[in-house]
Formats: structure tokens, sequence, C-alpha cells
């Protein structure tokens, strides 16, 4: 058996693995992806590595200047063959992770998403950015939407089998909707046929049953940036970033935050904190509390004495 051939069934048998614990398309994707890339570099099957392969490929990945993502991305794959499909706990113990740098997610302040909002050109664009800013929803989880997932009775949007496989409830704007209910009598019908209403996508794309792409979707909101004339490295995420910062700001409740976002630690919602410029600015400095301190002094000193 040549070892192209050995490659493919040990692929094969990872992608039944990841079926047989239900992981969701896009983490089988990233496995996989990982899964051949390693092949790629070791130019034999996989299931003849050693120790020293594997720490030879973390070195040649830091070496070429891989990303800290991407990295860690590649050694969840590596650890998930060996660990599941080969049962060469040995090599996964091998396996090590980089601690990513927390960066300060970047965020549109209110007039910036205002604007953004404004310039989208077309009314699904505006209603797909909507979508983003007011429900706090990711790019996979606005394109998949459907009929069924808009409860206009209790103005909920059920967001389901999302990250990590959960479901979760989020807000339905007032705006939100009036949008939804133009959009429903304009949208495009070529591929409903035979689908139940309820199970129909508010956001079709190009081929029977498919919705709307995630890079269709990311590319429209750098248009309505750039018109706007928002100059930050922002992306349709920093929507939901927004959200989630401008509601903060507002006090609501970080716990209700997290529910909102479907974040398992509140240590991820927590890091909003940071950004909440709202709350930041209202708080005082002890530099003023002293200034404060030192005029009621003078104040006290200037008036005149008691009778």
């Amino acid at each position: 058996m040549t070892d192209t051939t050995t490659i493919d069934l040990l692929c094969q048998r990872m992608i039944e693995d990841m079926t047989a614990r239900k992981l969701g398309p896009a983490s089988q994707k990233s496995r996989l992806r990982a899964y051949k890339r390693f092949a790629a570099w070791l130019q034999r099957s996989p299931d003849t590595a050693t120790a020293d392969d594997i720490r030879l490929f973390q070195l040649h990945l830091a070496d070429t200047g891989v990303g800290t993502v991407t990295r860690n991305a590649t050694m969840t794959g590596l650890r998930f063959l060996f660990r599941v499909t080969l049962r060469r706990h040995d090599l996964a113990f091998e396996i090590y992770h980089i601690k990513e740098p927390q960066k300060v997610p970047l965020i549109l302040n209110q007039d910036e998403a205002k604007r953004l909002l404004a310039m989208a050109d077309t009314l699904r664009n505006r209603l797909l950015l909507s979508l983003g800013y007011g429900a706090g929803l990711r790019a996979g989880e606005i394109v998949r939407l459907k009929v069924k997932h808009i409860d206009s009775a209790q103005m909920i949007i059920h967001v389901e089998q999302s990250k990590g496989r959960k479901d979760r409830l989020v807000m339905l704007s007032p705006d939100t909707l009036a949008l939804l209910r133009q959009w429903w009598k304009v949208r495009p019908r070529f591929y409903d046929g035979g689908v139940p209403v309820q199970e129909r996508l508010l956001f079709p794309g190009r081929k029977p049953g498919q919705p709307l792409t995630t890079r269709q979707l990311n590319r429209l909101f750098h248009e309505a940036a750039d018109a706007a004339g928002i100059r930050k490295a922002v992306n349709l995420h920093s929507l939901r970033h927004s959200f989630a910062t401008h509601l903060y700001d507002r006090r609501v409740d970080i716990r209700t935050i997290q529910s909102l976002l479907g974040h398992s630690k509140l240590e991820t919602t927590a890091r909003y904190a940071r950004v909440a410029t709202g709350l930041i600015a209202s708080v005082e400095s002890p530099l003023d509390q002293l200034s404060e301190r030192k005029r009621a002094k003078r104040r006290d000193k200037d008036a005149p004495p008691a009778k």
C-alpha cells in the first residue's frame, strides 16, 4: 500500500471519528486542514510519525512565521488525530499550544455604527449589518437564519446550533423586525419550491439550499465601512464586539451579555469591560479627587468666619 493510499484512508478514518463525535463543519474543516498540512510537511503517512517529528514540525511552524491562532488550530487538529484516530496518547502529549496575546477588541463607536448602516447600499445589506450590530450575531449565524428562527411575537431570534453546538436566544429589535418584513416582500424566491415556509433561508445564496456566504457578507461590510469613511481596521466581527461593548456601557448586567453572546466562560465576556469607553470616561480619576480636595480646602480657608 502506497503512502498516498494510507494518507487517504487515515484521513477518512479521521472524518468518521469527527462525525461520530458530532463535530461541526467548521471544526472538521480546521482539523482536516491541520492533518493535510502535517502530512505534506512529513512527506509520508502521519501514522508513522515520531515524537521527534512532532517537535520538528512545531519548530517549523514557528520558524516560518505561522501566526499563533493558526498554530494552535493546527495543534488542535493533530491532537485529535493522535489522541482519537490513532490512539497514540504518547504523541498527543508532545503537542503544545501557544498562549495567545490578549488583544483589546476593536469596536465602532455609536456614530460610526450609525454611519456604517446608513451606507449599506441595499435593503438586504442594511438588514445583514443590522443583525450583526443589533443582535450580536456572528457572520455564520446571520447567513444561516431561517424564517423559523424569527419570533416576532416575543421579539426574539433563535440562534440554532451555533459555535460549540449551542442554541441561544437574542433580542429582535423593532427596527430590525421592520427591515425583515420589508426584505421578505422582495426577497428572491428562485429556490423556494418545495421548501416549507418555516425552513426557508432569509438570505439565499446562488445555489439551491445554500445561504449567502460569509465571504460575501464580509465583503459588503468592508464596502459599507469604506463608504462611511471608517479607517479603523475593523471587520464584520467588530459589529458583535460593538454590540457587547455598548450594552456594557449602558450598564447591562455582564451575565446577560454573556448569555446574549453565547459565551461559555464569563472571562471571555469580561474583556469588553476593557473597551467600555462610556463607563471608563465616567470614572473619576484619583488626580481629580486630589484637585477637588485642594479646592475644598481653599474654599474653607477663604470662607468668612462663622459669627
